[in-house]
């Protein structure tokens, strides 16, 4: 069982909205106007924002794929967490950054929504914290299996947008809210 966490503060966790992640996903550019939104109203409101980013074989660091989008830029002092995996938790100090802000909700932002976004809020949810996914804050890019059928990548950010109002955990709260939405003093709520 996980633990629930005590409080009521809040954190802006953004992922991997890097140069080769964000490239060819859908609406990009709607979506990182709606993350810098984001951004900008959590660093208004004294809201902590966490930039996780991703590196392996095909986001090499410092490479330019590696890189932040130019319209996200970390501000001195914002913490950066580097990942190898999927989960923004796994074999990361992202748990640590958040205790050290004694944050219980996490607002979930970034790419890609079918692979780190879906892994990052269902491992929040599992260890503890409540969690508002920004539903028009998240992107991917179109699916082709070896079928032949094809999985748009509109439909996938549906899909986990309607997950994430309706899966539970005991003790936990957690849904959707536009980025214009997002109230960070509550829970999985919008203003």
């Amino acid at each position: 069982m996980a633990t629930i966490r005590e409080g009521n503060n809040a954190a802006l966790v953004v992922v991997d909205v890097q140069v080769g992640v964000v490239n060819e996903a859908w609406d990009a550019t709607r979506i990182i106007g709606n993350i810098a939104h984001a951004v900008e109203r959590a660093r208004a409101e004294k809201i902590p924002v966490l930039w996780v980013q991703h590196n392996d074989e095909e986001l090499p660091t410092d490479s330019p794929q590696w890189q932040w989008v130019p319209e996200l830029v970390p501000a001195a002092g914002e913490p950066r967490i580097h990942k190898q995996f999927n989960s923004s938790f796994e074999q990361t100090n992202l748990a640590e950054e958040l205790a050290a802000r004694e944050v219980s909700h996490i607002v979930l932002a970034g790419a890609a929504t079918n692979w780190c976004i879906r892994a990052t809020a269902y491992g929040a949810l599992e260890r503890g914290y409540d969690l508002t996914l920004i539903s028009d804050g998240h992107t991917t890019g179109t699916i082709e299996l070896e079928s032949g059928v094809t999985i748009e990548a509109a439909d996938i950010v549906k899909e986990l947008n309607i997950a994430m109002q309706w899966v539970s955990y005991p003790g936990r709260t957690n849904s959707t809210a536009r980025a214009e939405q997002i109230n960070f003093a509550q829970p999985g709520g919008a203003q």
